[in-house]
């Protein structure tokens, strides 16, 4: 698995990276996984979400924030500095379990890098995404093409979650928001710090053994 970090990146520039990989991998590239932040922006998934949408376009386009209607799958959700972002491109096809399963490995990557910070987070029945108790931290949408996955993963990780505020997180009325500062009562880890553990993380769930044996893990 070869792992890229993008940095700060728009959701356009950041679609058109993975569309373009997405062509090679799906061909036989090597999966790959971004990490990044992007700035404000609000995305609508395939199953709608503009109902969701608790302001005008006038208010997001004030506070400059950008509202884009995506391809990937789930409702709506919120992107800001300070929230990781991970976009695996891979091949599902191949994997064993499908798109179920590898549905299932992605919150389990959420999963175990929240773990490695002491935090005890877990799948909610019939609600996609990362959960500590009735707070999510993580959301969940992909998009697939030529069974190649593209969109992925978000994870909260500094405090400022107030670009919530502006929708119904997921189109679920009552789920509230949380991050990785909040649930450790600020204490300071660095995005950086995050996006190590994640990638880490993302290796060794994905890393089946038919692959392991035969390419070199990053």
């Amino acid at each position: 698995m070869q792992i890229v970090d993008l940095g700060l990146i728009s959701h356009a520039q950041a679609e058109a990276v993975q569309l373009e990989r997405l062509s090679l991998v799906s061909e036989g590239a090597e999966d790959t996984l971004y990490l990044l932040e992007h700035p404000r922006t609000i995305t609508l998934g395939r199953n709608g979400g503009r109902e969701n949408l608790l302001v005008s376009d006038d208010v997001l386009a004030a506070e400059g924030i950008e509202l884009v209607q995506t391809r990937r799958g789930g409702n709506i959700t919120c992107h800001f500095p300070g929230q990781l972002v991970a976009y695996p491109v891979f091949r599902i096809a191949s994997r064993p379990g499908g798109l179920r399963r590898f549905f299932f490995d992605l919150e389990e990557a959420v999963i175990r890098t929240l773990d490695h910070f002491g935090l005890a987070a877990g799948r909610a029945e019939g609600r996609p995404g990362v959960w500590i108790g009735p707070r999510k931290i993580a959301s969940i949408g992909i998009g697939m093409r030529r069974w190649t996955s593209y969109h992925g993963v978000s994870l909260n990780v500094g405090r400022d979650l107030s670009l919530f505020r502006l929708i119904t997180l997921c189109g679920l009325p009552g789920a509230n928001p949380t991050s990785l500062h909040r649930e450790l009562h600020d204490e300071f880890i660095s995005m950086q710090e995050v996006k190590h553990v994640c990638a880490r993380e993302f290796s060794s769930v994905f890393a089946h053994p038919p692959v392991a044996a035969h390419q070199t893990t990053q």
